[in-house]
């Protein structure tokens, strides 16, 4: 089960930075043109902020049954000198779930400001922050820390 979790937490990720890029890129050019906030801007709001939360679902029940974190929690001071151990013990989920906090107060503010041109700066500022925190948290083929695969295969 947690290899199959650890999949789909895989392939999700493409899905959330494909969301939050769109949803940035929407967010900039309605600021930027002084576009009205139209239902379909509150759409992507919405189905980004959720599609994150669907990703950290699937994260925290990996990271509940990682052998990994198992480790790092078991053996914490053997741990000092695994840099993959630390980075998945406590980097990667500390940096997602500020990142998801962010999606989820940015979606929450936006969606309660008014004019339009608040809700896309809004939605830019806290997307755009948690889009860098997520870059910055993922584990990269090319990361020293903790590196992945791009895509998981089944």
């Amino acid at each position: 089960m947690y290899q199959t979790l650890l999949q789909f937490h895989s392939i999700f990720r493409w899905l959330v930075l494909l969301s939050l890029g769109y949803a940035i890129f929407i967010a900039i050019t309605g600021y930027y043109l002084k576009r009205n906030f139209t239902k379909k801007d509150n759409t992507v709001r919405h189905w980004t902020a959720t599609i994150a939360h669907i990703q950290l679902i699937l994260g925290i029940l990996g990271y509940t049954q990682s052998p990994m974190t198992t480790h790092f929690f078991k053996y914490y001071r053997f741990s000092e000198g695994w840099n993959e151990a630390i980075f998945f013990g406590m980097f990667h989920i500390l940096l997602m779930f500020t990142a998801i906090v962010l999606i989820t107060i940015g979606s929450a503010s936006a969606k309660r400001k008014e004019p339009s041109s608040q809700k896309f700066k809004t939605m830019l500022i806290f997307f755009a922050l948690a889009l860098i925190i997520i870059l910055i948290a993922i584990p990269w083929p090319f990361s020293p820390l903790g590196n992945r695969p791009l895509l998981r295969t089944f």
